[in-house]
């Protein structure tokens, strides 16, 4: 976590020389003169309860979903090894549970999105919240990190 925590920083720091990805270039060549604004998307709900990285992040979003479409979703993918019988309601929905209750009792900034609603509506409103983030830093001169 010391690492992935020392990667963002640097990359906070200067995205364009980070060993972070990258977009690929020229993908804005219509935007000639226009300032470069770096969004960083990390994925994975278990970081919000690492605080070094919780402290980290301008916005934070949480994909609820009941346990029968978590089962369901979860018993459509291929692990490799396999998940032993009773591990999903052994370990993976418990320990779902307990960092969402930490979450909850810790993180006040958290956005929580039913994740059963389309894919595209979740993007939508995840893009244009950043996007709101990005007109009201740009007003204030203020560079958002991540």
């Amino acid at each position: 976590m010391e690492t992935m925590v020392a990667n963002i920083r640097s990359w906070m720091t200067k995205p364009e020389d980070s060993a972070l990805p990258r977009p690929p270039n020229n993908t804005h060549d219509d935007q000639t003169g226009a300032k470069d604004i770096w969004v960083l998307i990390i994925e994975g709900f278990l970081l919000f309860n690492y605080k070094p990285l919780s402290d980290i992040w301008d916005k934070k979003y949480f994909l609820t979903i009941p346990y029968e479409e978590c089962k369901r979703r979860r018993s459509n993918r291929i692990y490799s090894p396999p998940d032993p019988p009773g591990y999903f309601d052994g370990h993976v929905w418990p320990m779902y549970q307990k960092h969402r209750r930490e979450m909850e009792e810790n993180e006040a900034s958290i956005v929580y999105l039913d994740g059963t609603k389309p894919q595209e509506d979740l993007c939508s409103r995840i893009y244009n919240d950043i996007m709101q983030e990005l007109e009201k830093t740009s007003e204030q001169g203020i560079i958002m990190h991540a």
